[in-house]
C-alpha cells in the first residue's frame, strides 16, 4: 500500500507532491477565504478540531493549514487494486489521509490511538469532533475523543470553522460545484488544566469548550444532540445507554 507517511511518521512524498498539485488548483476553483492563519503553531503537537458539513473538508483544511495536518480515512480507501486502486491511494495520501480500520469491534480506539501516535511525531492532526458529516447543516455534540487526544498528548486544539463547503459538494454528490469557500482558524486552546485524559468530567468539558469554539467560527445553528442515525431496534437502544455517545 502506498503511504502518505516516511518512516518517521510524518508525511512522505506523495502528501507533499499532491499538496504542490492541490494547493493553487483549490485556491483557483474555490477561492477560499482563509481566515486565522496566525492562530496555527509554527511547530509541535497540534489538534485541528473542525465542523464537518462535506466531503471536500478533508481537502479544505490540508490546502488551508500553514503546515502539514493529517487525519483518517477509512482503509478500504489504500485497499483497492488495479487502476482505480491506484488513484485512490495516491489522492488520499496526497491530502494527508491515513487508514484506520473502522470494521473492527474496536474500531474507535485504533483511530484515537492512531492519532496519538500521529501527534507524538510533533505533527498536526485533523479530526472532526461531531463523528461525522451533518446532514442539516447544524453543529451537533462533540465526541470526547478530541479531549482525550488533547489531554493524552497535550496537544493544543485550534477550533476550525468551515463555511461553504456543503455547497461545494453536498452529502451524496459525486462532482464538486466551484463556489467559494471560507476556512477560519480560531485561537488555540489548551485544556490540560482541565484534569487528566481519564478523567469523563475532564473529557467532557474540554469538549464543550471546543466546540463553543467551533460554533462561533461556524455560525451553525446548534443542534444540542449526537450526530447519529435513530436506533434500529431495542438491543440498540440498550446499547447506546450502556455504553454512552463518546465514541470517535
Amino acid at each position: 500500500m502506498d503511504s502518505p507517511r516516511d518512516g518517521t511518521g510524518r508525511p512522505g512524498a506523495v502528501y507533499w507532491l499532491g499538496r504542490a498539485i492541490l494547493r493553487p488548483v483549490v485556491r483557483v476553483l474555490w477561492r477560499p477565504r482563509i481566515e486565522g492563519r496566525r492562530n496555527v503553531p509554527k511547530r509541535g503537537r497540534v489538534i485541528f478540531a473542525s465542523n464537518h458539513l462535506s466531503f471536500i473538508d478533508s481537502v479544505a483544511i490540508p490546502v488551508a493549514a500553514p503546515r502539514p495536518v493529517q487525519f483518517l480515512a477509512k482503509s478500504s480507501y489504500f485497499e483497492g487494486t488495479g487502476f482505480s486502486g491506484w488513484v485512490s491511494r495516491t489522492f488520499f495520501g496526497a491530502i494527508g489521509a491515513v487508514g484506520v480500520d473502522r470494521r473492527s469491534a474496536q474500531a474507535a480506539q485504533a483511530a484515537l490511538d492512531q492519532g496519538k501516535r500521529i501527534l507524538e511525531t510533533e505533527s498536526a492532526f485533523a479530526i472532526y469532533p461531531e463523528g461525522t458529516r451533518s446532514l442539516d447543516g447544524r453543529l451537533y455534540k462533540g465526541r470526547t475523543g478530541v479531549a482525550w487526544l488533547a489531554l493524552s498528548t497535550g496537544a493544543v486544539v485550534v477550533p476550525v470553522g468551515l463555511v461553504g463547503t456543503a455547497e461545494v459538494m453536498p452529502v451524496g454528490s459525486t462532482r464538486p460545484r466551484f463556489k467559494r469557500i471560507t476556512v477560519r482558524f480560531g485561537e488555540p486552546i489548551d485544556v490540560s488544566h482541565l484534569g487528566p485524559a481519564e478523567s469523563g468530567k475532564a473529557r467532557r468539558l474540554a469538549t464543550d469548550e471546543i466546540m463553543a469554539a467551533i460554533h462561533a467560527l461556524s455560525g451553525q445553528e446548534l443542534a444540542g444532540t449526537y450526530n447519529e442515525a435513530p436506533p434500529v431496534d431495542a438491543m440498540e437502544k440498550i446499547k447506546r445507554a450502556v455504553l454512552r455517545p463518546e465514541r470517535f
